[in-house]
């Protein structure tokens, strides 16, 4: 590690040229949960999850409840209630001690996010997160949506494979959000966020998809992460309907000579459930850096 960074992301700034930046906006990285942070987190609805499950395949989940089901309940530590859906593929993992987790807290509303990572402690109402970084994120390729309904019925898991179905194929193909776990094995476990112009995620195969990676904060955590291990989950959530499409595979990064990057992941597991509980979320107003991306 070299402060916030492992030899991964070290590689990949180094590559890209940005490690003076990189080091001045790795300061940001905390490690308690300040006042601010705390408050975030009390009115968010939503917690995406990342964590590898007991097989070692990682996976993104979508965690739903009131605002205040997520909390800090010290300076290092959150507590969450409640867990994920019946069936969910971290099922397992969010009820071990001791697991590995990143967490992204985003809200639509108000185009902020901030992520959280660190280690699971089993709670008698859910679990709690041993804090070992917190830090925000810009907003840029954010959607901005209103919250509308909560669904209380739902089917749960509907469907289980290895490739993607072609009603599969063309939720991917519309999105404009998902988000990615990935991991460093001893660094611990991290949950991030794409977004983009729906078509961003270019749907090669049914067990092979990719997409570009936008000019941002510099840290490169995600591409470092997969610069260590390939491994990582995939969470595409269908805002209107609440709907939810889980992915678990390997990704590579590729670097264009003309300073593009490009992500390409390889279907390995894929999971599809429309869960009791779940929120409706307005149709996007998309981010206004969505016209000025340049990688």
């Amino acid at each position: 590690m070299s402060g916030a960074y492992h030899w991964g992301a070290l590689a990949v700034q180094e590559r890209v040229g940005v490690r003076d930046l990189a080091e001045h906006v790795g300061r940001s990285i905390g490690t308690g949960v300040r006042d601010v942070a705390a408050a975030f987190l009390g009115l968010q609805p939503h917690l995406v999850v990342g964590a590898a499950d007991g097989a070692g395949r990682m996976w993104a989940t979508l965690l739903t409840g009131a605002p205040g089901f997520v909390r800090a309940t010290g300076p290092d530590r959150v507590a969450v209630a409640g867990g994920p859906p019946v069936g969910d593929p971290l099922a397992g993992a969010l009820a071990t001690a001791g697991t590995r987790v990143g967490t992204i807290a985003l809200d639509p509303r108000t185009r902020r996010r901030m992520r959280l990572n660190g280690t699971l402690e089993v709670t008698r109402g859910g679990f709690a997160v041993e804090v070992e970084q917190v830090f925000a994120n810009c907003p840029k390729y954010l959607q901005a949506r209103q919250p509308l309904e909560l669904v209380r019925q739902g089917a749960g898991v509907v469907r289980r494979g290895e490739a993607l179905t072609p009603g599969q194929q063309r939720t991917v193909h519309g999105a404009d959000t998902f988000f990615i776990a990935t991991t460093a094995e001893a660094d611990g476990a991290d949950a991030s966020h794409r977004g983009g112009l729906p078509g961003f995620v270019e749907v090669l195969s049914p067990v092979e998809l990719a997409w570009p990676d936008y000019e941002g904060n510099a840290m490169f955590l995600t591409l470092g992460n997969l610069t260590a291990d390939p491994r990582a989950g995939l969470l595409f959530p269908d805002w209107e309907s609440g709907a939810v499409l889980q992915l678990s595979g390997r990704a590579r990064t590729e670097f264009g000579a003309d300073g593009s990057r490009r992500t390409r992941f390889r279907v390995e597991s894929v999971v599809e459930g429309v869960h009791p509980g779940r929120l409706l979320w307005s149709t996007p107003e998309y981010s206004p850096h969505l016209g000025r991306t340049t990688r």
